[in-house]
């Protein structure tokens, strides 16, 4: 019999947007801390269609990957369910530690004009399938919902 992942665990009906600890991870002396960053309410708000999602995925990646915790980031990708994203941190850290991160994240996101880096053939194996302004409204949505303003009942997962 397989174990249960932990996030299979989490009450999806009770779960709303937030910033999450998903899990801790040590190894020897290295914690990688992954970030829940979920974005739409599971099962009763639509999901991120894909063009959306991957345009949030370029522009985070990009952003993390040139922001001051640059040596400490992992990963930042979507969710199969297509409702938020995971972010790998290497170090031990609270949903409350990222806060300032995940909102300059997501202004960078809602702010961004102009071509989305990666967004070329070259660069990327599906570039057309992009959409920026939609986005732009996700990051708002994320920011003037969950970031701005958040308190514990975002910050730690419902029981």
């Amino acid at each position: 019999k397989m174990e249960r992942i932990a996030s299979f665990t989490i009450n999806h009906l009770n779960l709303m947007p937030g910033l999450y600890v998903s899990r801790r991870d040590a190894k020897g002396d290295c914690v990688t801390t992954t970030f829940d960053l979920r974005i739409t309410a599971p099962n009763r708000e639509p999901v991120i269609d894909t063009p959306a999602l991957h345009t949030i995925e370029h522009l985070a990646a990009t952003y993390l990957r040139n922001s001051e915790s640059k040596e400490d980031v992992i990963y930042f990708g979507p969710m199969g369910c297509r409702t938020g994203f995971y972010m790998l941190l290497a170090g031990d850290y609270t949903s409350k530690d990222v806060v300032g991160l995940v909102t300059e994240l997501f202004e960078f996101v809602r702010d961004f004009k102009g071509e989305v880096p990666g967004a070329a053939a070259k660069d990327c194996g599906n570039y057309l399938d992009m959409n920026l302004s939609m986005a732009n409204y996700l990051g708002k949505k994320y920011l003037d919902e969950v970031l701005y303003g958040i308190d514990d009942s975002r910050l730690v997962y419902p029981e």
